[in-house]
C-alpha cells in the first residue's frame, strides 16, 4: 500500500519535522532577499535566445525542400519549443518570476506554445499537483488517468496497454496536458458540472484550434512561398518538432515522478498536514536526475524536481546552489536523496510501467516493499536500533534482503 502516515515512514518526531521545516524556510528566505538583477537578466536572455532559435529555425525550413535544412530547421524548431515550454513556460506560469513586475513576464498572463490553455494548466498543475503532489486520488498526476505506476492503483484490463498507451502519452504529451483539466473521465461518468465542461472545452477548443492553425496550416503557407519549400515538407517539419519537445518533456515529467523512490501516498496524509509535514512529502514523491549545466536548461531545471517541489515559484536558475543545500538537509536528517543518471530514472519509470501492466499475482515484490511503492509496513521486521532514519532503515531493510537471498541460494546449493 502507499505510505499512509509520512512522519511514521520517515522516522522523524514532530520537533524533528519542525526543524526541517525551519531550515527549508531559510533558505527559501535566502533566495527571496537575493533575487536581483541577475536572476532577471537570466530570464530575459533566455527568452531573447528561444525567440532567435525559433526564427533561425523556422527561416531553415525555408529550403526544407532539401533534406539537410529539414533536419536543420526541425531540430531547431524543436529545441526552440522544448526551450519555451520547460525553461520559460513551465516557470513563468508557477509565478517564479512575478516578483519582476513584468506584464510580459508574468504568470497571469504568459501563453505557451502547446495546445492546453496557460489558464488551465495552472489550476491542474501548479495548484492540483503542486498541492496534492502523488496523493492517490487527489492528484491526477499518478498515472495520468491512463497508465497504471503504483500497486494501489487497482488492476484492470486496459493496463496491459500501459506501455502502448505511455507511448502514445510521450509522442503527444502537449495534447495529454491539454486534455487534463477537462477531467473527461468525470465526463464519461456523468460526474461532471456540464456548464462548467462546456466552459473549459470551449476555451481549449480555442486554444488547440489557434495552435493548429499556426503549427499545420500558417507556417507551412507561408514557407511555400520559398522556392526551397513546399507546405507538406513545412508540415511534416512542424510535427516532428513537436513530438521532438513532446517526447523530451515527457520524459524529463517521468523522470522527476516515477523512478524508483518517489513515493505514493493516501489521502490520509493531508489530514492536518503541516507545513513540514508538506515539505517532507514533497521531498518524498519526487526524485531528480545528475545533471551538468546544457541538461539543467534544457530540462526547464526540473531535473531539480525535489527542489523545484519544495519551492515551485522561486527561480529556475536558483534550484541548483537550493539543491546542494537541500541534500545537506537530508544527510541531517537521515532522509533519502532520489537521484540517477537520467538514462537511468526514465528507463526505471519505463521499467515500472511495464511491470504494473500486469495483475499483481504475477509480481514478486510485496505491495508495502515494491521499488515503485513502499509503505511503513516495509520496516516491521527491523529492530528500533535499526530504524534510526528513513535513509538508514532502508539500507537496513536492503541488507536483510540481500542476506535473505544469499542464504536461500545457498540452501539450493547445498542441495
Amino acid at each position: 500500500m502507499a505510505i499512509t502516515d509520512v512522519p511514521e515512514f520517515a522516522h522523524l518526531t514532530d520537533a524533528d519535522i519542525e526543524g526541517l521545516a525551519r531550515e527549508l524556510d531559510a533558505i527559501r528566505q535566502d533566495i527571496e532577499d537575493s533575487r536581483g538583477e541577475r536572476d532577471s537578466r537570466y530570464i530575459r536572455r533566455t527568452i531573447a535566445f528561444q525567440r532567435a532559435l525559433e526564427v533561425a529555425g523556422r527561416l531553415m525550413l525555408a529550403g526544407s525542400s532539401n533534406r539537410k535544412f529539414w533536419w536543420a530547421g526541425t531540430t531547431t524548431l524543436g529545441v526552440a519549443k522544448i526551450i519555451e515550454n520547460m525553461e520559460i513556460g513551465h516557470n513563468v506560469m508557477h509565478g517564479q518570476w512575478d516578483w519582476m513586475n513584468d506584464p510580459e513576464i508574468h504568470s497571469s498572463s504568459w501563453e505557451w506554445d502547446m495546445s492546453g490553455a496557460s489558464k488551465h494548466w495552472r489550476f491542474t498543475h501548479n495548484f492540483m499537483h503542486h498541492k496534492y503532489t502523488n496523493i492517490l486520488g487527489m492528484d491526477d498526476d499518478v498515472g495520468y488517468g491512463l497508465i497504471r505506476v503504483t500497486r494501489d492503483q487497482r488492476w484492470k484490463p486496459m493496463n496491459v496497454l500501459n506501455l502502448f498507451f505511455n507511448t502514445m502519452l510521450a509522442a503527444g504529451f502537449e495534447w495529454g496536458v491539454g486534455l487534463q483539466h477537462l477531467e473527461l473521465g468525470k465526463i464519461f461518468k456523468g460526474r461532471d458540472d456540464r456548464k462548467a465542461t462546456l466552459n473549459r472545452i470551449r476555451e481549449f477548443g480555442v486554444k488547440a484550434g489557434h495552435q493548429v492553425a499556426k503549427d499545420y496550416v500558417a507556417y507551412p503557407v507561408l514557407t511555400s512561398l520559398s522556392p526551397g519549400a513546399t507546405f507538406r515538407s513545412t508540415l511534416k517539419a512542424n510535427v516532428v518538432a513537436n513530438i521532438i519537445r513532446n517526447v523530451w518533456a515527457n520524459a524529463v515529467i517521468f523522470c522527476g515522478h516515477f523512478p524508483d523512490g518517489a513515493e505514493k501516498f493516501t489521502k490520509t496524509d493531508m489530514v492536518g498536514e503541516t507545513r513540514g509535514e508538506w515539505y517532507l512529502r514533497q521531498m518524498l514523491g519526487s526524485a531528480n536526475f545528475e545533471n551538468g549545466p546544457v541538461l539543467r536548461f534544457m530540462s526547464g531545471n526540473l531535473c531539480h524536481q525535489i527542489e523545484h517541489h519544495l519551492y515551485p515559484d522561486l527561480p529556475s536558475n536558483r534550484l541548483y546552489e537550493i539543491s546542494l543545500r537541500v541534500r545537506e538537509i537530508c544527510d541531517k536528517y537521515d532522509l533519502p536523496y532520489t537521484t540517477g543518471q537520467f538514462l537511468v530514472q526514465y528507463g526505471k519509470s519505463w521499467r515500472t510501467i511495464a511491470k504494473l501492466s500486469l495483475p499483481d499475482r504475477f509480481l514478486t515484490d510485496t505491495r508495502d516493499d515494491a521499488p515503485e511503492t513502499r509503505s511503513e509496513r516495509m520496516f516491521d521486521e527491523l529492530d528500533p536500533a535499526e530504524r534510526r532514519g528513513l535513509k538508514s532503515a532502508i539500507a537496513a531493510v536492503r541488507t536483510r534482503r540481500r542476506a535473505k537471498l544469499a542464504q536461500k541460494a545457498a540452501t539450493k546449493i547445498a542441495a
